[in-house]
């Protein structure tokens, strides 16, 4: 095989690689935000989850697209695992559509198509007056692009049907499936495309460089190598998001192996031929490769459809919850939807949720430190805090760049309550930094509490701990007669604090309280009711509808 030859081929991919991305880009910008959408609200049922991902997967032709996409999705918490697996299933079978274009090729002279594509894409994108016109230009200039790539692997892989060591090769794939599946799974690692790595096995096909029986195995191993990409889209996503990609994987790879048995059997390749009866040609056989392709997708999706929950406890026990390890990073907030207001205000606000739960949390090792004398509270304390400090400045910044897009005027009015809400909950952690502070100067300088100040601190913190879970159930579910009920709950916490602050200064001057001690009892009482104050904030602006100025007129 000499160097001009490998050259030959290379450029052929290069050329094919640039068609599929160029025809792939022009397709997403046309449709992307709209299909992003569509996958959001057209996915509740696991047979429309299918069909849709097939859809957006034949639309901009890249199943690792969609894939990407999904687990995306759901680190956005905007599908759940089984909403998610249903999606995958169908973009399996959106990606072998590549395969049946690229068989066009031995039915027409694709040159005489590819190089007017390109002419016609280019005028449509240097002449275009719109937006869409250009987009369509590049689409159709991708279109040519890949084919005219297509003709040059066809004809510089023509002297490989003459190449011994080459027959040998794939004579060992056909009589060895596993390695052929291998050999499918590392090409398409390799090339970080399934459509590609299909693309050549048609086109080594096609010259009689492979035949059919030593094809379908590097197909099926395409299948599990293409799961790659959202594995590592995967890489720093919250447990669910980690799941979709792993349920992808196990999709294919136990698709894979059973389908091996039928292709040992025969069955699978007998299957195929029923479809295209005749002896296999080289004007056929690219069309084998194609039904074969679509039928492993069709017939495992159909296999595993009913069993789509069955997937789900296999990503759950692959990938498990660890412990109670913390995690610094946004969970809901999503980049790509920052052109959707509408769903990035959704995740905002799922996003501020969970920032509350993390403060609260916070808040809970803090005073568990005050009460148990337990030290390592107030370590998980520290970082807790570091955990709402990094959130309030993400969110923040998410919602800087929010409101750069073109916004509703409720959606303007609402951006400044949802700082001033980001603001109040990392200022929670602060509070809980206090107390876990104050707590540890109590274990370390041994200083003594009567029963009475823990128990009156305790009084404070059990209605501190009821606002928190009140104002969580009033954020989630957007209560305004919920959050009502936390103003009146604050005006009890401020009489609790004058009347136990009182108490103190008659223990001080009766002498069983010492001054130290006295000082961590005041500070705990102040730093409890200031968290107290902060959640009356968020839960006025639960009362305001999110509007300032609804707000004012609703707690004058």
């Amino acid at each position: 095989m000499d160097t001009i030859l490998i050259m030959d081929i290379i450029g052929g991919l290069g050329l094919f690689f640039l068609g599929m991305r160029t025809m792939s880009d022009g397709l997403k910008k046309i449709a992307g935000e709209r299909l992003k959408s569509f996958l959001h609200y057209v996915t509740k049922h696991r047979i429309s989850g299918v069909f849709v991902g097939a859809l957006i997967t034949l639309l901009i032709q890249s199943s690792s697209a969609t894939t990407v996409m999904v687990v995306g999705f759901v680190n956005a918490g905007l599908l759940v695992l089984k909403q998610a697996i249903a999606v995958v299933m169908g973009a399996n079978i959106g990606t072998t559509f590549t395969a049946w274009l690229v068989s066009s090729m031995s039915v027409f002279k694709i040159t005489h198509y590819a190089l007017p594509a390109i002419g016609i894409g280019f005028a449509f994108t240097t002449l275009g007056k719109t937006k869409n016109i250009k987009q369509w230009g590049f689409v159709i200039m991708g279109f040519g692009l890949l084919f005219l790539g297509l003709d040059f692997m066809k004809d510089a892989c023509e002297p490989l049907k003459e190449s011994t060591m080459v027959k040998d090769a794939f004579v060992t794939l056909s009589e060895n499936p596993l390695l052929g599946v291998f050999a499918g799974i590392i090409f398409t690692v390799i090339l970080q495309s399934s459509s590609a790595t299909i693309a050549i096995v048609q086109v080594l096909a096609f010259n009689g460089v492979i035949g059919f029986e030593a094809a379908i195995p590097i197909i099926l191993g395409d299948n599990i190598g293409t799961t790659i990409t959202a594995q590592m889209a995967a890489v720093g996503t919250n447990l669910n998001a980690r799941r979709a990609a792993m349920s992808h994987t196990m999709f294919n790879v136990i698709g894979v192996l059973y389908m091996l048995v039928f292709v040992q059997l025969g069955w699978f390749q007998r299957f195929v031929d029923g479809i295209v009866p005749g002896e296999i040609t080289s004007k056929n056989i690219m069309f084998h490769i194609a039904i074969a392709h679509s039928s492993f997708n069709v017939l495992n999706t159909i296999v595993f459809l009913p069993f789509i929950g069955f997937l789900e406890k296999i990503s759950i026990a692959l990938v498990p919850q660890k412990g109670e390890s913390i995690d610094f990073g946004t969970q809901y907030l999503e980049t790509h939807l920052l052109d959707t207001p509408s769903l990035a205000f959704e995740q905002v606000h799922k996003e501020n949720a969970y920032l509350l739960k993390v403060a609260r949390k916070a808040t809970f090792q803090a005073m568990d430190c005050f009460t148990n004398n337990d030290l390592k509270a107030a370590d998980k304390t520290s970082e807790l805090e570091n955990v709402t400090d990094n959130l309030q400045s993400e969110i923040t910044q998410y919602l800087v760049d929010l409101s750069q897009r073109t916004l509703t005027e409720e959606q303007s009015e609402e951006l400044p309550v949802l700082i001033h809400n980001v603001n109040d909950m990392e200022r929670i952690g602060d509070h809980a930094q206090n107390i876990a502070e104050l707590s540890r100067r109590k274990i370390e300088e041994k200083l003594p509490f009567t029963d009475t100040a823990i128990e009156e601190a305790s009084n404070v913190w059990e209605e501190v701990k009821t606002m928190f879970a009140e104002t969580e159930e009033a954020l989630i579910k957007n209560d305004p007669e919920l959050a009502k009920k936390i103003l009146q709950r604050e005006n009890a916490i401020n009489e609790l604090q004058l009347r136990f602050k009182k108490n103190h200064i008659d223990r001080l001057n009766e002498g069983n309280c010492q001054l130290n001690s006295g000082f961590v009892f005041i500070e705990i009482i102040d730093n409890l009711e200031k968290i107290a104050d902060r959640l009356t904030n968020i839960a006025e602006s639960i009362i305001g509808k999110m509007r300032w100025e609804v707000q004012r007129k609703g707690t004058e």
